[in-house]
């Protein structure tokens, strides 16, 4: 089975806490802090894997998380740092945020790698927190959380040449004569529902690989059917071999279906009307094909003179190797990296600087008695700081008091006793002292 797009869930492992730690040697009374910091979490990395075609392992692992890091330890050492953990893709990989639609990366040679979600730093130990005015301080970090996200991947099949056309029209049977690839191949439309790839040797030492894109349909460019699922493999693609039925079987018109196609490729990504192109006039072993095959050659003259149409025969080989020649010495002039969209490889990570000036805003509301704090300083000490200290209650206490929020609950109303909620911390109002 050929999967190509799947989604899944990714998160960095997070930091490991900072710990709360003194010295304790025989003859060293007062030995000081010595907690150790906590060590980063593990990042998920994507990385490509030239082995590999599909993405069906996604399909029964679509959840990834890192490891978080260990704890930091006693006598000042800092905790490991946690192993990343790296998930490979096949070639021709774009990574897509599926909350944003942002293109995180566009992965296309083997080895190229992109942090998708990154692990949290450690949390601080307490010998990070000593001053001259509290040089034994109990007060330590937890572990930053990990970034997470919904990533969507889509693969974009890597071939040099593709074969595009309406149902039926022979592509499955052309790419079986010409490589050793072997796709399901029936007197019925829609017989090919996957990409089937294939390497073709030409007789002169040169080779290229070859994919027969399933049968398109009109409004693909729209989602019909299953258009954007197979268009999407048409952008990786080189040389486009347009494969026509000249025989006008089931009384289609070969200019019609030409144009038709055509249209679809260009309403999806105006590049693929630029793409280098070889009609490839199949069944030219059927009855009435080279009468079609000269007022299709007049019809198409007068739209694109230079669009060159070689006659074959997919079921007697009339033709193929002059087909082959000659889609060879097209991608012998084109350079490999024409078939890559002008998206970044690895697009590029904002970094978003942080506004002193915003810093200190807060809000205030009630809850029945209790008095509601809203600040994201203060939401992000609470996350970080380990609160079951003294001196951490301390600390949240003059970073309260210095912003003001102090004064705002006594001019709201708050007295002893009155109810504080920060988040998922609650405490009590003292009047001129600390928060309990």
């Amino acid at each position: 089975m050929f999967v190509d797009k799947a989604k899944v869930f990714v998160r960095g492992g997070d930091g490991g806490d900072g710990l709360i730690s003194f010295r304790r040697e025989k003859y060293v009374p007062n030995g000081g802090p010595a907690g150790g910091d906590g060590g980063k979490g593990g990042d998920v990395i994507f990385r490509v894997d030239e082995g590999l075609r599909t993405l069906m392992d996604f399909r029964y692992q679509r959840h990834f998380k890192a490891k978080r890091g260990d704890k930091g330890r006693n006598k000042s050492q800092h905790g490991a740092n946690a192993e990343n953990m790296v998930v490979r893709i096949p070639p021709g990989t774009v990574l897509v945020d599926d909350d944003t639609g942002e293109v995180i990366a566009d992965l296309t040679r083997h080895g190229q790698q992109v942090i998708v979600a990154r692990g949290g730093r450690g949390g601080r130990g307490n010998i990070r927190f000593a001053t001259p005015n509290n040089p034994a301080p109990e007060l330590a970090e937890n572990g930053e959380e990990g970034e997470e996200r919904y990533v969507t991947l889509e693969l974009k099949v890597m071939a040099d040449v593709g074969l595009v056309g309406f149902p039926s029209v022979g592509k499955s049977t052309l790419l079986s004569v010409v490589s050793g690839a072997q796709p399901k191949i029936g007197a019925y439309h829609f017989t090919t529902i996957t990409p089937n790839l294939g390497v073709v040797e030409v007789s002169d030492d040169r080779s290229f690989v070859m994919a027969d894109l399933p049968g398109l349909i009109e409004g693909a460019h729209e989602g019909v059917g299953l258009g954007h699922e197979f268009l999407r493999h048409v952008e990786r693609t080189r040389v486009i071999i347009h494969v026509v039925d000249m025989s006008g079987s089931e009384g289609r018109d070969p200019f019609e279906d030409w144009q038709k196609i055509n249209d679809e490729l260009r309403l999806y990504n105006p590049v693929l009307a630029e793409r280098p192109q070889i009609v490839a006039a199949n069944k030219m072993d059927m009855p009435d094909s080279a009468d079609h095959l000269e007022i299709f050659r007049e019809q198409v003259r007068e739209v694109h003179p230079d669009l060159e149409i070689m006659p074959i025969s997919s079921l007697t080989r009339q033709g193929i190797q002059e087909l082959l020649y000659r889609a060879a010495a097209l991608l012998d002039a084109i350079p490999d990296e024409v078939a890559v969209e002008d998206v970044p490889e690895v697009a590029e990570r904002k970094v978003y600087k942080f506004d002193k000036k915003d810093d200190n805003t807060f809000t205030i509301t009630r809850d029945n008695e209790a008095y509601v704090v809203h600040s994201e300083r203060i939401e992000r000490m609470l996350k970080r700081m380990q609160m079951n200290s003294h001196d951490a209650i301390l600390k949240l206490a003059r970073t309260m008091r210095h912003m003001g929020i102090d004064e705002e609950l006594r001019r709201r109303g708050a007295v002893d006793g009155t109810i504080v909620r920060i988040a998922d911390f609650e405490f009590e109002f003292v009047e001129g002292s600390s928060y309990y």
